[in-house]
């Protein structure tokens, strides 16, 4: 499979005014499925949920309101990405939903086939667990907002942020979660990138990293430069590295879903490479992280 096929540069998916549409039938495989909305100062929209669970997500701009199941949850949001953690609100499958701003904001919808209908929730900013991983240049901050153990009201979504220093590499040692032989658990997996500005909490268009997915067959070997508001869809292979320029902090939101009951994070290293994960022990972690937490940057 050519990585032209699985990378999908900023704007390619666009349906209206929202940049990212990532569907399962689009993504060519049974669950995951992704939706950024961006709403104008006074708008609203309206979703039904159908057969998929969801998470809204802010990710810049203003406040905004999810009401669900005669539920009202106020999101404060954050101004970017890089700026600070965020809250964000959980809806079931077989919801009518409807999302609105009155000074306008972008949201992430991650969404994911469900076969149970379980409550709306409403998670706070500072409710959400913050994890340092890895070491030296391989660092990063991973936000487990909706990671089993840390949210358990989800079927099988599973969701989690992370954010790298500049110059710093993550998703490392390369790791798969397929339906390969020697993977512990099948799940499918979104990346969506955003690039930020050393020193700044901005976006930046001009900045950019790197993402590897592959598998030893060769059947996928895909290394792409990712620039800000692309997506990469991971549907088997290990994954890694995300790495980010001198100069240009990466984020990705990760998106995942498998079939099998219950939701697992687990992973299996690629062979070669899984001794690197033992050097961490004797390296300091990198101080630039965590780069944001509830209260801002750090």
């Amino acid at each position: 499979m050519r990585g032209a096929e699985l990378h999908l540069p900023a704007g390619t998916t666009r349906d209206g005014a929202d940049p990212v549409v990532v569907t399962p039938e689009s993504a060519g495989w049974e669950l995951c499925g992704l939706r950024v909305v961006m709403l104008e100062p006074g708008a609203s929209r309206t979703f039904s949920t159908d057969s998929d669970e969801v998470a809204l997500l802010p990710l810049s701009g203003g406040g905004m309101t999810v009401e669900a199941e005669g539920k009202s949850f106020a999101l404060q949001g954050r101004s970017s990405v890089f700026a600070r953690v965020t809250d964000w609100a959980y809806v079931p499958m077989d919801t009518e939903l409807r999302i609105s701003s009155s000074e306008g904001c972008e949201v992430a919808i991650a969404s994911a086939r469900a076969t149970r209908r379980l409550e709306p929730a409403y998670v706070a900013a500072a409710q959400v667990s913050i994890e340092v991983r890895g070491a030296g240049p391989a660092t990063r901050q991973v936000t487990n907002f909706l990671t089993p153990g840390e949210f358990d009201g989800a079927d099988k979504l599973i969701c989690c942020e992370l954010l790298t220093p500049d110059g710093n590499w993550s998703s490392y040692p390369p790791h798969k979660h397929d339906d390969t032989e020697g993977s512990p658990v099948w799940n499918e997996e979104i990346y969506y990138f955003r690039v930020g500005r050393l020193g700044t909490t901005e976006y930046a268009p001009e900045g950019y990293g790197t993402h590897r997915t592959y598998t030893h067959d060769g059947s996928i070997d895909a290394t792409m430069t990712v620039r800000d508001g692309d997506v990469f869809l991971v549907p088997r292979g290990y994954h890694g590295p995300c790495a980010a320029a001198p100069g240009y902090p990466l984020y990705y939101l990760n998106v995942m879903a498998g079939p099998a009951p219950g939701r697992t994070f687990a992973f299996v290293d690629d062979p070669p490479h899984a001794w690197i994960r033992d050097t961490w022990e004797a390296q300091e972690a990198d101080p630039r992280v965590p780069l944001t937490s509830s209260e801002g940057t750090t």
